[in-house]
């Protein structure tokens, strides 16, 4: 009898060992299902990238290129060659001459738009003081031809000449009674231009 009893004492123990050894086992597989729970935030570092797409906006207006610039119409290109093609003029100009203006007009008037050659021989046999000094002037200016611009001075016509007044010079002679009245001595400014001779 006394073994009997011994038996069941001995089977009760084991089976209480196995309930507890079974337990631990789905704890692990819960400690292995929240493993995986850890992993999941590892998805977002992909997104770290994103902002970096907006850096080749940056460059986009680099890429523009400069404009060509517009081809010349045929009308600009005719005004050019019409500049091209102007007549060469020689200039020249005597400042502060003494002759009143009006007494230089009268011959400036008379050489406008003659060739050089009769400029000179009306100039050579004129009787007027004024004409010595435009003589010389048309000179100067076929020299400046020869020398400036390489033309051939016999070649050439008075294109323009003009006389301008300059300042006046105020002198006073002594009258009657202790009076005094002016003298204006008037200066002038003359200016001519020469041009080929058209063929």
């Amino acid at each position: 009898m006394a073994m009997e009893r011994k038996k069941p004492q001995t089977k009760a123990p084991a089976t209480k060992k196995k309930g507890p050894d079974k337990e631990p086992e789905p704890k692990k597989a819960e400690a292995t299902k929240d493993e995986p729970k850890k992993t999941e935030p590892k998805k977002t570092e992909p997104k770290k990238t994103e902002p970096k797409k907006t850096e080749p906006k940056k460059t986009e207006p680099k890429k523009q290129e400069p404009k060509q610039p517009a081809a010349r119409k045929p009308a600009e290109k005719a005004a050019a060659k019409e500049v091209d093609l102007a007549p060469v003029v020689v200039r020249a100009s005597a400042k502060y001459v003494r002759v009143a203006p009006r007494k230089a007009r009268l011959i400036a008037d008379q050489v406008r738009g003659l060739h050089i050659d009769d400029a000179r021989a009306l100039l050579e046999f004129s009787p007027r003081g004024a004409a010595r000094d435009i003589q010389k002037l048309v000179e100067s200016a076929a020299s400046n031809a020869e020398n400036n611009y390489d033309l051939v001075s016999d070649e050439m016509r008075i294109a323009a000449i003009t006389v301008d007044e300059g300042p006046t010079l105020r002198r006073y002679r002594p009258r009657a009674l202790g009076r005094a009245t002016t003298i204006n001595k008037r200066t002038s400014h003359i200016s001519l231009a020469l041009t080929p001779e058209e063929g």
